[in-house]
C-alpha cells in the first residue's frame, strides 16, 4: 500500500504542479481569470474540453454503468459522439467569432447579445440557471473525486469531498480556467494511456479476447449483446428512442458552459477544424477504453451486494496492476474531476460577475472572492446529495443543455428571436425536460431530447406566428 500511497501523492502533486505553473503567464485581469485571455491553442482546447466533458461521468460514472448495462453501452458513445459532432460543425466557431466580436467574457453574455442587443432579464435569468446546476455538476466532480479516495484510503466520502474542494480553490488562485486547461490536457494524455493499459491487463487476466467475451455471455443474455434494451418499450421502437436520447445529450454540449468556454478561448476562430480534429478523435479513443474497463470489471469483478458499480475503475486497478499503475489512475482521476470542477465554478464566477452582479465585473479580487464561495456552495451540495455520480452529471447537462441548446442554434443559425421568445425557449426546455423526468418517463429515452425538442418548437410556432401576422391581408372580391 505503501507504494500505491507514494506513488498517488507524487502524481498528484505533478497535476497540481502543471495548474500552478499557468500563474507564471496568468495575467491579473478579469478576462485572464474567465477566458485566457482567448489565447489557448487548438490542440490544447481539444484535449480540455474532452476531458472537461468527461472527468468524473467517464471515470466513474460510465464505468459504472457499462459494469450494470453490458455491451450495448457503446450506443451511448456512438449517439453522444453523432449528437456532439452535429452541433460542433454549425455552432464553435459562430460562437468564438461573436463572443470576441461582443467582448463577452461568460457565456450566457455571448447568448444575450447575440444580436447586439442587451438582453438583461435573459443574461440574468440565464446565469441563475447556469450558477445553480453548475454547482449541482461541480458537487458530481467532489463526489466523483472522492470515490477515489475511499478505495484508496478507505477515507470517508465526506473528507475527499473537503479536500476536492480545497484543490479546486487552489486551481482557480493558480491561474483560473488557464489551470484548468493545462491540467486536463495532462491528464488526458496520462489516463488514456492508463486506461489503456487497465483494458490490457483485464483482457490479459481473462485469457484473451475470446475469453473475454465468453465471460460477457455467461453473466446473462443482454450483457453480451450489442442491441440497447428499453424495458418501457422493447423491440427497435425502443432503441430507436434510446439512441436519439443519448444524440440529445451530444448534441447538449453546446449549452454547456464550462466546454464552450474552452472554444471561446481559442486563439484562432478559422482553426477550428484542426480543434474538431484533435477533440474527435480523442474522445472516440477515451470513450472507447472506458466501456472496454467497464467490461472488464464486470468480468473480474462479480456484482455482489452492497457493491458501488461507480468504484468499479480503482478497484480494478487495485487488483490488476503495480502500485506505481494504481497511484497513478487514481491521482489522475482525482485531479481530472478536480480540475473539471475548478472549470465549473469559474464559468458561475462568470456568470455571477458578468450578469448577475454586473458591478462587479471589474473586480479581480471579487472574481476570487465569488469562486471561494461557488465552491463552498458545491461542496455543501456534494455532501448531502445523495445521487450517483452518472445520474448527477445527465440530470445537470441535461438541464442546461435544454435551457441553451436551442437558443444558441437558432442564433448561430442565422434566426433572430426576439426578447419574450429567448425566454420561453429557455424557460420551456428546462420545463419539459424536469417534466418528461418527474412524469417517470426517463426509461423511454434520456429526457434531454424532449427538452431540446421543446426549446425548437416554442422558437417554431413564436416563428410561424411571427410571418402569420406580418402576412398582407387579401382583398377579396364579391
Amino acid at each position: 500500500m505503501s507504494v500505491i500511497v507514494v506513488s498517488f501523492v507524487g502524481f498528484l502533486l505533478i497535476f497540481l504542479g502543471v495548474g500552478t505553473i499557468s500563474a507564471l503567464v496568468a495575467k491579473p485581469t478579469t478576462a485572464d481569470y474567465l477566458l485566457a485571455g482567448r489565447a489557448v491553442k487548438p490542440w490544447l482546447a481539444a484535449l480540455s474540453a474532452v476531458a472537461t466533458n468527461n472527468s468524473g461521468y467517464m471515470f466513474v460514472g460510465m464505468i459504472g454503468y457499462t459494469y450494470l448495462q453490458g455491451l450495448s453501452s457503446i450506443w451511448l458513445m456512438v449517439g453522444w459522439l453523432m449528437g456532439d459532432f452535429l452541433a460542433a460543425r454549425s455552432i464553435q466557431q459562430p460562437l468564438r467569432e461573436m463572443n470576441k466580436k461582443r467582448e463577452a467574457l461568460s457565456f450566457v453574455e455571448t447568448i444575450a447579445r447575440w444580436h447586439g442587443r442587451n438582453d438583461k432579464a435573459l443574461r440574468f435569468i440565464g446565469s441563475v440557471v447556469t450558477v445553480i446546476f453548475l454547482s449541482i455538476y461541480a458537487a458530481a466532480q467532489l463526489k466523483a473525486g472522492s470515490k477515489a479516495l475511499h478505495v484508496l484510503f478507505g477515507w470517508d466520502s465526506a473528507a475527499g469531498i473537503v479536500i476536492g474542494g480545497v484543490m479546486v480553490v487552489a486551481y482557480c488562485m493558480a491561474g483560473g480556467i488557464r489551470a484548468s486547461i493545462w491540467t486536463d490536457a495532462a491528464q488526458s494524455l496520462v489516463m488514456i494511456a492508463a486506461m489503456t493499459l487497465l483494458c490490457i491487463a483485464a483482457v490479459d487476466a481473462m485469457g484473451g479476447l475470446d475469453a473475454f467475451y465468453a465471460g460477457m455471455q455467461e453473466i446473462d443474455a443482454h450483457y453480451a449483446s450489442p442491441w440497447p434494451s428499453n424495458q418501457a418499450w422493447p423491440g427497435l421502437p425502443g432503441a430507436v428512442l434510446f439512441i436519439l436520447g443519448w444524440f440529445g445529450g451530444g448534441y447538449g454540449v453546446i449549452g454547456q458552459p464550462q466546454v464552450m468556454m474552452r472554444f471561446m478561448a481559442v486563439d484562432d476562430p478559422n482553426a477550428f477544424w484542426r480543434v474538431r480534429a484533435y477533440y474527435y478523435s480523442w474522445f472516440a479513443a477515451f470513450y472507447a477504453v472506458t466501456i472496454g474497463a467497464g467490461l472488464g470489471a464486470r468480468l473480474l469483478l462479480p456484482a455482489t451486494a452492497g457493491f458501488d458499480a461507480e468504484l468499479a475503475l480503482p478497484s480494478l486497478a487495485l487488483q490488476l496492476l503495480p502500485g506505481v499503475a494504481v497511484g497513478l489512475i487514481v491521482a489522475g482521476l482525482f485531479a481530472a474531476t478536480m480540475s473539471t470542477a475548478d472549470s465549473l465554478v469559474i464559468s458561475c464566477t462568470a456568470s455571477i460577475t458578468r450578469d448577475i452582479f454586473p458591478a462587479l465585473q471589474r473586480r479581480y479580487l471579487v472574481a476570487k472572492l465569488v469562486t471561494l464561495t461557488v465552491t463552498a456552495f458545491s461542496v455543501g451540495i456534494a455532501l448531502y446529495a445523495g445521487s450517483s455520480v452518472f445520474w448527477l452529471v445527465l440530470i445537470a447537462w441535461g438541464l442546461l443543455a435544454s435551457a441553451f441548446a436551442p437558443l444558441l442554434t437558432v442564433n448561430a443559425l442565422g434566426g433572430t428571436p426576439s426578447h419574450a421568445t429567448s425566454l420561453a425557449m429557455m424557460l420551456g426546455g428546462i420545463a419539459t425536460m424536469l417534466a418528461w423526468r418527474f412524469a417517470g418517463l426517463s426509461s423511454l429515452t434520456y429526457e434531454i431530447l424532449p427538452g431540446l425538442l421543446a426549446g425548437f418548437a416554442i422558437y417554431g410556432i413564436a416563428w410561424l406566428a411571427g410571418r402569420l401576422r406580418s402576412a398582407p391581408v387579401r382583398a377579396t372580391s364579391l
